[in-house]
Formats: structure tokens, C-alpha cells, sequence
């Protein structure tokens, strides 16, 4: 049986963490569980030492996530968001799927903790997406082999994108499948800009990266959006 290592990214979470972390630690004891912090200004570390391992990494989501991979131990890597809840078939169907030896990774379903029409849309078109593009974003908590990890060169150092990138690149290398188990995540981005605007802004985002925008101007621009609207 592979071995697993969940990978956390965090950069102050120290309020909504807890519960997550509990979760992960007693649903799956088996596997390695790695917090890594981007130098969080609460109490963060406090929280996750309980439960995780806790390495201070630099700051960027992409680095922070490189950084727990190079210290695990699995021989497969699953990337857990701090505000993600996965539930316990999720690691059994993962076992499973990886027996295909075709398979590099994949993402589980998309699932919003608040149901509203339009979340519950948003969800639908990403698991679209996942499914025929084979483009699993984090909050799908993507699964690799860490040898396919290694072999693409981990997640690219961008501010944005990094999970778009890395899933084109593992496409190259082998398949990438949307498994049925859920990935349950918070909608606070999007209930706290607007759901329609949020989602809107985002594939602005993609349709702009696509078109060669350095991702760093993405990051700025984003940026910028947000404070024009909330004056």
C-alpha cells in the first residue's frame, strides 16, 4: 500500500484551521500530515502543532506547498486547502484510482459549504472543467505521485496559477482523473465580492494568463479590482 502525505498550505488561519486539522489528523492517522506556514502573523503554528507537523516556509502558496513536499515522506502527495473538509472514502478511492498505474493524480469534487443556486452552478462547471480539461485547482485537493511530482518540477513558482500550471504539466506526463469523493470547501471569496462578480473576475483571470499576461500584472490587477470595489 502507497504511503500518503497531506500537505497544508496556511497563511493565518488560525481561526478557521482548527477544525480541519482535527479532521485530517483523526480521519486519516495513517497518513503524514504537513502544515506549512507562510510566515503567519497570528497564532497559526500554535494551532496546527497539535496535530501536524509545522514547517515555516516562505511566503506564496506554490513555495509553501514545494516546501512540505520535499520533507514528506509519501509516495503520494495530497494537497489540502485550510478550508477544505475531505471525507474519509476520499483516501481509499485515491488508493484505488492510483493502482492504474496510467494515472499521475487527479482532484476530488467540487462541493461549496454553502448552497446557493449560483455556488452550486460554480461547482458544477468546475467539475466540468476538471473532468474534460483535466485543470484540478486547489480547492479540488489535488493528488500526485510524488515521482510525477518530482518529474514536472513541483508546482511553478507564480503568484497565480500555480495549480492550472502544474495540471497541464502532469496531463504531459500521464492522466489526471476527477474522482466522485468531495472536496468540501468555503465560498468566503465569493460571498464576500459577490459570487457573479467573483466568478467573473476569475475567468478573466484565466482568459488574460492565457493570453501571456505575466502573472505577477494578474496578481496586481486582481489587486487593484478589489479595492476599487470595496471603496
Amino acid at each position: 500500500m502507497p504511503s500518503v502525505s497531506i500537505i497544508v498550505p496556511v497563511l493565518n488561519e488560525a481561526l478557521t484551521m482548527d477544525a480541519v486539522l482535527n479532521h485530517l489528523a483523526r480521519t486519516f492517522p495513517d497518513c503524514e500530515l504537513i502544515v506549512v506556514d507562510g510566515g503567519s502573523s497570528d497564532h497559526t503554528v500554535a494551532t496546527a502543532q497539535p496535530y501536524a507537523m509545522v514547517i515555516i516556509s516562505e511566503r506564496g502558496r506554490a513555495r509553501q506547498m514545494n516546501t512540505g513536499a520535499k520533507v514528506s515522506s509519501g509516495d503520494i502527495l495530497w494537497f489540502v486547502h485550510a478550508d477544505s473538509y475531505v471525507y474519509a472514502a476520499s483516501l481509499s478511492t485515491i488508493l484505488q484510482t492510483m493502482e492504474n498505474p496510467a494515472v499521475v493524480g487527479g482532484g476530488l469534487t467540487l462541493q461549496f459549504q454553502e448552497a446557493t443556486v449560483g455556488l452550486r452552478m460554480i461547482a458544477a462547471l468546475s467539475n466540468l472543467r476538471a473532468r474534460w480539461l483535466h485543470w484540478i485547482f486547489g480547492d479540488q485537493s489535488l493528488f500526485v505521485r510524488r515521482h510525477a511530482f518530482e518529474a514536472v518540477g513541483g508546482f511553478p513558482l507564480l503568484p497565480i496559477m500555480e495549480d492550472l500550471e502544474i495540471s497541464r504539466r502532469l496531463k504531459r506526463i500521464g492522466q489526471l482523473v476527477l474522482l466522485p469523493t468531495t472536496s468540501q470547501t468555503s465560498a468566503r471569496r465569493f460571498l464576500e465580492n459577490g459570487t457573479g462578480r467573483t466568478f467573473l473576475r476569475m475567468q478573466l483571470l484565466k482568459i488574460a494568463y492565457f493570453l501571456g499576461m505575466p502573472p505577477e500584472d494578474l496578481v496586481k490587477h486582481y489587486a487593484k479590482t478589489m479595492r476599487r470595489e470595496k471603496k
